[in-house]
């Protein structure tokens, strides 16, 4: 998770608490809005795969990172 927040930091400006914030509330609504087996598996999208692992990693090719 630590990767996603790092990215909204740099792509937003935000200071680290306020990108930590908005990154758990929109995982949140994506959990709740998921069924059951994916909503468990958002979790591990947010592990460690280094540099370009992830979700992090994901979302900062789509972002142009």
């Amino acid at each position: 998770m630590e990767q996603l927040v790092n990215l909204v930091m740099e792509k937003t400006g935000l200071p680290e608490e306020a990108a930590t914030q908005a990154v758990d509330i929109v995982l949140s609504f994506i959990k709740e809005k998921l069924p059951e087996p994916l909503a468990g598996q958002v979790e591990g999208l947010l592990g460690d795969g280094g540099e370009e692992g992830g979700i992090g990693g994901a979302l900062k090719g789509m972002l142009g990172g």
